[in-house]
C-alpha cells in the first residue's frame, strides 16, 4: 500500500489517466475476443465491415497501451528525479552527528538501487494497468456467455490467488532481508575502495577479508533473493498449473455439468487462452511491485530518520552576507559521544572559549582528547547538548545555525576536493585563483578555465593545497584548519606557518589550527590544550611551555 500512496501522491492526475487508457484497452481486446470467436464459429467468409472492426480494434488496443506506457515512462523519470532530490534535500538538512550514526552506505544504496527499483514498478505500470484491464474485459465476456460459469471460475481463481498471495508474501519477506543486506555490501564495497592499499599489504587482513566479510555478506544476499526469486518462481508457475486446470475443466467437466454449445464451449475456451498472457504478465508484476516496495519501504525509513533528525535549517538559495564578525564565545559547552571499545561514552566539556578577529589560535592534545569534534562544534557542524555558542554577543539559535556556518571556512582532515570552484563566482575569479596556485607551488601541475580544474589526481598533500585554495578564495571570518600541514614536505610546511598563517591573520580573520608541530608553537597568539575533552591550558605559548604543559601529549 506505501507504494501505491506513493504512485497517487506524486501524480493523481497521471496514474487517473493511465487508468483510462489501460481501460479502453481493456474494451478493445474483449472486442477482440468476441470478434475471434464469431469468426471461429462463423461458417461464412468474414465481411469488410468485420475486418475493418477488426482492425479498429487493434489499432486502438495499440494505441492505448503507447499512450500509457508513454505517459507513464516520462512520470516515472520525473518521480525518479524528485526522489532523488528529495532525499538530497534532506540529507544536506541533518545534523552531521545523526547522519553519520545513520550511516554512508544506507544512503548510498538508497540513492542507486532503491530508487532504480522504484523506477521499474512505474515503469511496470502501464503494462499491469492494461493486463488488469484485458483480464476485466475477458470476464465481463465470459460473463455474457454465462454467469455461472463466470462465478464458478472466479471462486476457483480466488482460490489460486490466495495460494499465490502466500508465496508471493513470503518472497517479500526474503527480499526484505536481502534489502538489508545489501546495506551491509554497500559497506565492504566502500571499505574495499578506501583500504585498498592496506588490504593490499596485509594478507591475513585480505583474506579475512574477503572470506568473512564479503563472502559472508554476498552469500547472505544471495541467499535471500534466490529465496525470494524462488518463490516467485513458483507462484509464477502455479498460476500456470491454475490455467491449465482451468482449461481441462472447461473441455471436459463443464459439458457434463451444463450444456452448452459449441460456439459457447469455443469462446470460453479462446477467452481462457487469450487472458493467460494478461494473467502471468499481471502476476510476474508482483515481483518487481514486491522490490519497489520493498525499496521504497528502506527509503521511508531513511527518509523519517532524516526528518526527525533536522533541527537545523539548511538552506541553499539563501545567500545573503553574514553579519560582521567581531568575537565568538563557547559557554559551558558539552557535548558526549561514544568511542569504539569504550562501553560509556566520551565527554567533551563543559568548554567556554573566546575566539576574536584577527587571532591566530593553536589547538592541542593527544589523539582522542577531543580536538576533532570542538572543531566541528564551533564551526556548528555538530551541536551542543548543553551550553551555547554566541557571536559578537548573541546566541546561536536552530533557525539561525546555518547562518552561523556561514562565518567559516575549514579543511577537515577528512576533507573532500570538488574538481571546480563550487559555489565561488566573484569576479576574476580564474585570475585569482591561479596567483593563489603559484603562491601554493601548484601553477605547474593544475590549470584553472571558468571555475573547473583541470586536475585533482595529484598526491595528498598537493590536495590538501587546493583545498586550501578553495578556502582562500571563500574568504570568510573564521579560518579552521584540522592538521593540514600533516601531509606537506618540511619546504612548505614552514611557508604555511610563517607565511600562510600570518597572512590570514594580517587580513583580519580568526585562525585556529588543530597541529602537533611544536616547533611554530610561538607563532601563535595563544594555544589551547585539549586533554580528556578538558582544556588543561589556554595562554600564549611561552605561558604553557614554562608551566609544563603544551609538550605533554594526552594520555592514551
Amino acid at each position: 500500500m506505501n507504494l501505491l500512496r506513493f504512485f497517487l501522491s506524486n501524480s493523481r492526475t497521471m496514474m487517473i489517466w493511465t487508468a483510462l487508457a489501460a481501460l479502453a484497452s481493456g474494451v478493445c481486446n474483449a472486442g477482440l475476443i468476441a470478434m475471434v470467436n464469431r469468426v471461429l464459429n462463423s461458417t461464412g467468409t468474414p465481411g469488410g465491415a468485420l475486418i475493418w472492426a477488426f482492425a479498429a480494434l487493434g489499432i486502438g488496443r495499440i494505441g492505448t497501451t503507447f499512450l500509457a506506457q508513454f505517459a507513464l515512462a516520462n512520470f516515472a523519470q520525473t518521480s525518479t528525479a524528485d526522489l532523488r532530490r528529495g532525499l538530497i534535500r534532506k540529507i544536506l538538512g541533518v545534523p552531521l552527528r545523526q547522519l553519520e550514526e545513520i550511516g554512508t552506505p544506507r544512503l548510498m544504496v538508497a540513492l542507486t538501487q532503491d530508487v532504480a527499483a522504484i523506477t521499474d514498478a512505474l515503469l511496470a505500470i502501464p503494462m499491469s494497468a492494461v493486463n488488469a484491464a484485458i483480464l476485466l474485459g475477458g470476464a465481463v465476456y465470459l460473463g455474457w456467455l454465462s454467469m455461472k460459469v463466470l462465478i464458478a471460475m472466479s471462486i476457483f481463481m480466488v482460490l489460486g490467488a490466495v495460494v499465490y498471495r502466500l508465496f508471493i508474501r513470503s518472497g517479500f519477506k526474503h527480499l526484505l532481508s536481502a534489502r538489508e543486506e545489501q546495506d551491509r555490501l554497500f559497506g565492504n564495497f566502500r571499505s574495499l575502495t578506501d583500504g585498498i592499499k592496506e588490504l593490499k599489504l596485509h594478507r591475513e587482513r585480505r583474506g579475512v577479508f574477503l572470506s568473512e566479510n564479503v563472502q559472508t555478506t554476498t552469500e547472505a544476499c544471495r541467499r535471500y533473493t534466490v529465496a525470494g526469486e524462488v518463490r516467485f518462481i513458483i507462484a509464477q508457475n502455479w498460476s500456470q498449473l491454475l490455467f491449465f486446470t482451468l482449461i481441462g475443466l472447461i473441455l471436459f467437466l463443464l459439458p457434463r455439468v451444463e450444456h452448452l454449445d459449441p460456439q459457447a464451449l469455443t469462446g470460453y475456451v479462446v477467452a481462457t487462452l487469450y487472458l493467460m498472457g494478461p494473467l502471468s504478465g499481471l502476476l510476474g508484476s508482483f515481483s518487481i511491485f514486491g522490490r519497489a516496495s520493498a525499496s521504497l519501504r528502506q527509503i521511508d525509513q531513511i527518509g523519517l530518520a532524516l526528518q526527525a533528525s533536522v533541527v537545523d535549517d539548511a538552506p541553499s538559495d539563501r545567500s545573503h552576507a553574514p553579519q560582521a564578525f567581531n568575537r565568538l564565545s563557547l559557554v559551558n559547552v558539552t557535548h558526549a559521544y561514544r568511542r569504539e571499545k569504550e562501553d560509556h561514552p566520551f565527554m567533551l566539556g563543559p568548554i567556554s572559549l573566546d575566539f576574536r578577529a584577527g587571532e591566530m589560535v593553536f589547538l592541542v592534545g593527544g589523539n582522542g582528547s577531543g580536538k576533532s569534534t570542538l572543531a566541528k562544534i564551533i564551526t556548528g557542524l555538530y551541536v551542543p547538548e548543553a551550553g551555547e555558542i554566541r557571536v559578537n554577543g548573541e546566541a546561536i539559535e536552530n533557525a539561525s545555525r546555518d547562518d552561523y556556518r556561514q562565518h567559516f571556512s575549514a579543511v577537515f582532515a577528512d576533507f573532500h576536493l570538488f574538481d571546480s570552484l563550487i559555489g565561488l563566482h566573484s569576479p576574476g575569479l580564474d585570475a585569482q585563483a591561479r596567483e593563489y596556485l603559484e603562491q601554493l607551488h601548484l601553477d605547474h601541475k593544475v590549470n584553472i578555465h571558468h571555475g573547473r580544474l583541470s586536475t585533482t589526481d595529484l598526491s595528498q598533500g598537493q590536495r590538501k593545497r587546493l583545498a586550501l585554495l578553495t578556502a582562500y578564495l571563500e574568504d570568510r571570518a573564521f579560518y579552521l584548519f584540522d592538521e593540514w600541514a600533516s601531509d606537506q614536505d618540511p619546504v612548505f610546511k614552514k611557508v604555511f606557518y610563517t607565511r600562510l598563517l600570518p597572512d590570514l591573520k594580517a587580513r583580519g580573520k580568526t585562525v585556529l589550527v588543530i597541529t602537533h608541530d611544536d616547533h611554530y608553537f610561538h607563532l601563535a597568539d595563544r594555544v589551547i590544550k585539549l586533554d580528556y575533552g578538558q582544556i588543561a591550558s589556554d595562554g600564549t605559548a611561552s605561558e604553557a611551555a614554562f608551566n609544563g604543559e603544551i609538550f605533554v601529549g594526552a594520555k592514551p
